[in-house]
């Protein structure tokens, strides 16, 4: 069950947690199952307690476990997909709103699929290239989230060459590549925000924040895969009922 690789220069708690999360998106665990002790998933994967509990408080963090006090870690069953909204970006959901929104580039490389941890359904295979785009997003200048999107190269040639600072890359999808979103699949978790990204959106660790995960199709299939971390006191989700 190992696994781990000491010498990546990926810390180990780190590669515990990938591997975690994994084994969950794969239904090992289902929600609301019970994770092993800690003793028992560090003898699994060969590490100390400290490094078994580092990984288990960032899922706890991001909403995918949840610990009970005396009874252990479960994985949580709170997650909440949304409803149909109409397949718009960051930009145009706020201007919808009325609001001038924003974005700052933090990151912007080219990675092969097979460090990218993308859903299946992507269907690309592990040396196809993608852009990774990670953005802090604003409202009226105040930090909302960071989305971290990725986008097979192949499709869309000399994208990690664009300057993405205040540009919709969705605009850009459209005026330069002729591409027309037609559905997205969005889920939410709720979550706390993570050490690494508290600085950024302003806001103190563990903070409540929607963590949301987006798959988005044109007519060919699924072009975009998108991470997000969306401050829980400036984004909110409204859903129409009938």
């Amino acid at each position: 069950m190992r696994g781990l690789d000491p010498t990546s220069g990926v810390p180990l708690y780190l590669q515990v947690e990938r591997s975690l999360r994994h084994r969950i998106d794969e239904e090992e665990w289902l929600p609301g199952a019970q994770l092993p002790t800690e003793d028992e998933l560090g003898k699994a994967y060969g590490v100390s307690r400290v490094t078994i509990r580092q990984a288990l408080a960032r899922l706890v963090d991001r909403g995918v476990l949840v610990r009970e006090q005396g009874r252990g870690t479960f994985v949580r069953d709170t997650s909440l997909t949304a409803g149909a909204r109409g397949v718009t970006s960051f930009t145009a959901e706020l201007a919808g709103l009325g609001h001038p929104s924003g974005a700052r580039v933090l990151e912007q490389s080219v990675l092969p699929a097979a460090d990218c941890d993308l859903p299946k359904e992507m269907g690309l295979g592990p040396g196809d290239l993608l852009l990774r785009l990670r953005r802090l997003r604003t409202d009226t200048a105040r930090p909302v989230g960071v989305q971290t999107a990725l986008l097979p190269l192949e499709r869309f040639p000399g994208l990690d060459l664009l300057d993405f600072t205040d540009r919709s890359l969705y605009q850009t999808l459209r005026e330069t590549y002729g591409l027309v979103p037609r559905e997205a699949i969005e889920t939410f978790t709720v979550g706390g925000v993570l050490d690494e990204d508290a600085p950024t959106l302003g806001v103190a660790p563990g903070a409540h924040a929607f963590y949301v995960e987006r798959l988005t199709f044109d007519a060919h299939g699924p072009f975009e895969y998108v991470r997000s971390v969306m401050r829980g006191d400036r984004y909110q989700i409204r859903l129409a009922l009938r």
